[in-house]
């Protein structure tokens, strides 16, 4: 017989049912013990928990932002479900690293070019139409006029999105329709912005006449390019349609080639000389905008 055995049998019962329960006490102290872990891991844990659900939240507000095209603090809190406060904070973490942006004097916010960064070779991918649709609304709501984005198609400009302002008269639909380069302001803004060969080859095919305005010599059409390039807009004024009036600006991508031409349109009664000057300007302006959504300038 061992000694612990012999030691047992010296003790009374109830000694010996103390000296069970006791153990058993400690085990499961020792046990409570080794799940929780240490004071301080337990601290690290939790500070870890919070962190991981920061980034959810941040990583759900660039979803908002997706989801919606743009979105202010309010409207993100309520979705997270979080103090406004919160919100805040986290969109101001996302708008330093550029993952998101504000629109002016809106208060909005939108997602950021530095998500190209991220997305690397994705950024040419960029849907301009989806990107597009709210700088097409609101320079359409600013202006009232119809406001366009058009991209290159071989020999043409084909208009992919389409916003109507409120003093636009007429519901004609450009949507899908292609138009000449050399009679129409977007299709001179993507002319002019070609690689030389290959606007020499364009230049080089017959260029017909629609209106008594289109141009369709090749050296005061080269002349007007060159200042398309240099002001930063082109206009149209009855060279595709008589009455018909338009101006238009670059849209760049990441890499900084021009993409897609944002256009506005009316009739030529209320698109005066004047008219058309403060319209490029708010136009090129609009360009800038969705050239930044695209990931050019950062």
């Amino acid at each position: 017989m061992s000694s612990e055995r012999r030691e047992a049998t010296k003790r009374s019962p109830e000694a010996e049912d103390a000296r069970r329960k006791g153990g058993d006490n400690r085990e499961e102290a020792l046990a409570d013990t080794a799940s929780e872990g240490p004071v301080e891991g337990r601290s690290k844990s939790a500070k870890g928990a919070g962190s991981v659900q920061s980034v959810d939240r941040a990583v759900s507000v660039l979803e908002i932002l997706a989801r919606h095209g743009e979105a202010g603090v309010t409207d993100i809190a309520d979705e997270l479900g979080v103090h406004k406060s919160t919100a805040f904070r986290l969109v101001g973490v996302l708008e330093n690293r550029g993952l998101v942006a504000q629109a002016k004097d809106r208060g909005k916010y939108y997602l950021g070019a530095g998500v190209l960064r991220l997305a690397g070779a994705a950024a040419v991918r960029l849907d301009i139409s989806q990107e597009g649709a709210p700088v097409c609304r609101e320079l359409a709501d600013e202006l009232g006029e119809t406001v366009n984005i058009a991209v290159l198609d071989d020999d043409a400009a084909v208009n992919i999105m389409q916003a109507r302002g409120s003093a636009a008269v007429t519901a004609q639909n450009w949507l899908g329709r292609r138009t000449p380069l050399h009679a129409t302001s977007s299709g001179k803004v993507l002319l002019a912005h070609l690689p030389d060969t290959l606007r020499e080859g364009l230049l080089a095919r017959p260029l017909p006449r629609f209106t008594d305005r289109t141009v369709t010599g090749t050296v005061p059409l080269r002349a007007e390019l060159k200042s398309v390039v240099e002001q930063g807009w082109a206009v149209a004024v009855e060279e595709l349609e008589v009455g018909l009036a338009a101006v238009s600006a670059p849209v760049r991508a990441h890499d900084g080639n021009v993409i897609g031409a944002l256009s506005a349109s009316g009739p030529v009664y209320r698109l005066t000389p004047e008219r058309l000057a403060e319209l490029a300007i708010r136009t090129a302006a609009a360009g800038v905008d969705l050239s930044r959504r695209m990931g050019y300038g950062f």
